[in-house]
């Protein structure tokens, strides 16, 4: 949820309690004031009606608006000498009962008797003053809300701008790239800090980025000249004549081994390279012509396992990218392909516009969709000259160029399917 939407909506819900808290209190404040004013004409007039009976005049007003009657004295000593209330009553004056606010008072006249006097006026239906206020109190608060929030929305928004402007270089840097410098210049100290902040740790990024390619690169050539003396020695041994053939075997395993290390190491700084960006060439690239040239190959170097090759054209894909990463990863799909498949088995692949496909024959059954694209997983088909990387290498090109790859198992065969985003 986007900040300012988040802080409309915070306000949404404070202003609907401080308005209807407001609605509240004002009905209740209007009521007060009415019934205080009424209560002190009707005492007024109680009063004049009460000093009338007591002087002998109390026929006088009769009927118009009160009335008065004898009470007994046991329900004088437990009625309110005087009492407000709002009934529905019939009111004289208007020949109608409609709503009245009403004064009972309890006295006791000349001669010892006990009397009840009650006076009404006519006043306002607090249903209608209720229903008034809420449809005020509606209308304010809809025409209140919409202006606070468009002027909160706008103030904000502006206010705001410098973060926007950090976030979308944030959204566009890339590490070891050409980035463009951070034009965002602002008043707000707090805005200022980030920048600042943001700018640091961008440099630190692209200094620990720098010392990792230099490790790496450091690394793998260090690596492959111990590993190339190996080999070169090795093959030194066994050119000598008196080795037995049991030691003749031992130094092949090792050669094995050596050249397994090798891949392993060109493997890993491959995914290396990939992930840190040093690919930044591009070009078009046509994965008919890519898909056949890399099939052939394969399929010589394992035709002694009878396994047969289906390579199905159903229209051009190309797509802009690394030519080498796109080799890479056809290479490594297929060759998964070949090394985990069965004596005699198949490999199917697809071309297609948008579509690159490959299936094989399944020695076992189906791998975890999961983790099948992780580094060294091979699931329970362990084959000899595996590395374990090829797939997290095809991962990693289709990561880098927003490509969809995806795993599935049917009819006996495994299948990988990289999928490639419409061209506009």
């Amino acid at each position: 949820m986007k900040l300012i939407l988040r802080i409309a909506l915070h306000m949404t819900w404070l202003l609907s309690l401080l308005l209807a808290a407001w609605a509240v209190l004002f009905y209740f404040t209007i009521i007060g004031e009415v019934n205080d004013e009424m209560d002190d004409s009707l005492d007024n007039y109680a009063e004049l009606i009460i000093k009338r009976s007591l002087s002998g005049q109390e026929s006088a007003d009769s009927g118009s608006g009160w009335q008065m009657r004898e009470v007994p004295e046991d329900y004088a000593a437990v009625q309110p000498h005087v009492a407000y209330s709002d009934e529905k009553a019939f009111v004289p004056g208007r020949d109608e009962r409609e709503h009245a606010r009403v004064l009972r008072t309890i006295f006791r006249d000349g001669e010892g008797r006990w009397r009840e006097l009650t006076v009404m006026t006519p006043t306002i239906g607090k249903d209608d003053l209720r229903e008034a206020v809420l449809d005020l109190v509606l209308c304010l608060y809809a025409a209140l809300l919409v202006t606070v929030l468009l002027l909160n929305v706008l103030l904000l928004y502006r206010t705001l701008r410098p973060l926007y402007a950090l976030l979308r270089w944030l959204d566009g840097y890339r590490v070891g790239a050409v980035n463009t410098p951070l034009a965002n210049d602002t008043k707000i100290a707090e805005f200022r800090r980030l920048n600042d902040a943001a700018q640091r740790y961008a440099a630190r990024a692209e200094s620990l980025f720098e010392r990792q390619k230099q490790f790496i690169g450091n690394a793998s050539h260090e690596i492959q000249t111990p590993l190339a003396v190996c080999r070169n020695r090795l093959e030194m041994l066994v050119d000598d004549a008196q080795l037995s053939e049991e030691q003749l075997g031992e130094i092949a395993k090792v050669q094995r081994t050596l050249d397994y290390l090798v891949r392993l190491n060109r493997s890993l700084l491959l995914l290396s390279k990939i992930e840190n960006g040093q690919f930044p060439e591009a070009e078009e690239v046509g994965f008919n012509e890519l898909a056949r040239g890399a099939a052939e190959e394969l399929a010589e170097v394992y035709g002694g396992r009878g396994i047969r090759l289906e390579v199905c054209d159903e229209g051009t894909l190309s797509a802009r990218m690394n030519p080498s990463l796109a080799s890479s990863m056809v290479t490594n799909l297929l060759k998964n392909a070949f090394v985990h498949n069965v004596e005699g088995g198949e490999v199917v692949v697809t071309v297609a516009p948008g579509l690159f496909g490959v299936c094989n024959s399944a020695a076992s059954g189906p791998l975890d969709g999961r983790r099948v694209f992780e580094r060294f997983y091979r699931g329970d088909d362990r084959r000899e000259g595996s590395t374990g990387l090829g797939l997290s290498v095809v991962e990693a090109v289709c990561r880098l160029y927003a490509l969809t790859v995806a795993y599935r198992y049917e009819d006996g065969r495994h299948c990988f399917t990289v999928r490639f985003p419409e061209k506009k």
